[in-house]
């Protein structure tokens, strides 16, 4: 029983960091018609930001979870505007070709500056120990990233559902003519949007750093786990009705007629 809870914690983290990446990519490809194949290369990135801010510059944890993905986002918006931007008119294939070249360029550049092996990240001191939920313990760190991980989550969605910001971008994904006719100027909202994408990646790296090994990897043995998370998400609405159609056509609450 303990195993099998120990079992379920972990993946509930794991899908904790899917989550993020999943948003991140969803919100990108919403806004922009972009499938960014980067996300994983920026999940990375993410990591090994908090890995050099303790090594180089002797940053906590604390401070990576704060700038990195700051840093990240800023990256991520000057990425769109000078490249991704520029093949916004043209068939999405070849945006889909640019984010796939850069995930190999930024997955090499880091393997040729700090190697291919992964190096550990040490867990945060005030989280080092294990937490009692009911009879049982669990590593606090893996407790603390799941609930960081649910709460980024519910600030991204309350952002988006609940704000003028959160209106705006939604009106520019899903009517994107209609938005600009109403005076709105949709182009000025695809930087930010992006970069917000990005930044939300990068959040989901500096949490996976203590849980995961570090190397220049983690993100494209991520990546397509985190499309199937969206492109199931996307489906999962339809199969749920269908299954209802197949099994209770009149309805949940319904009920079938009598033939005559």
């Amino acid at each position: 029983m303990v195993n099998f809870l120990e079992q379920t914690v972990n993946g509930l983290v794991n899908g904790g960091f899917y989550a993020m990446l999943a948003l991140g990519l969803a919100v990108i490809f919403g806004m922009l018609r972009v499938v960014n194949f980067a996300h994983g290369a920026f999940y990375m990135f993410g990591a090994f930001g908090a890995y050099l801010s303790l090594r180089e510059w002797g940053l906590s944890f604390w401070w990576a979870l704060l700038l990195v993905p700051v840093a990240l986002g800023v990256l991520g918006m000057l990425l769109e505007r000078t490249m991704i931007h520029r093949l916004a008119g043209l068939d999405p294939l070849y945006n889909f070709l640019l984010t796939f070249g850069l995930t190999l360029i930024l997955q090499d550049l880091v393997k040729w500056r700090y190697g291919a092996s992964s190096s550990p990240y040490e867990i945060p001191a005030g989280l080092r120990g294990t937490v009692h939920i009911g009879s049982f313990e669990f590593p606090a760190y893996r407790v603390f990233a799941f609930g960081f991980a649910v709460l980024a989550c519910a600030v991204a969605w309350w952002l988006l559902a609940r704000t003028r910001v959160g209106m705006v971008v939604r009106a520019a994904t899903e009517r994107p003519e209609l938005t600009g006719a109403l005076g709105i100027d949709v182009g000025r909202w695809v930087t930010p949007v992006f970069g917000f994408g990005v930044a939300l990646a990068g959040l989901a790296g500096v949490l996976a750093a203590p849980v995961q090994a570090v190397n220049p990897l983690m993100g494209a043995d991520l990546i397509i786990v985190v499309f199937a998370v969206v492109v199931i998400g996307g489906l999962l609405v339809f199969v749920l009705m269908a299954g209802v159609l197949l099994w209770r056509p009149a309805g949940l609450f319904g009920r079938e007629e009598s033939p005559a």
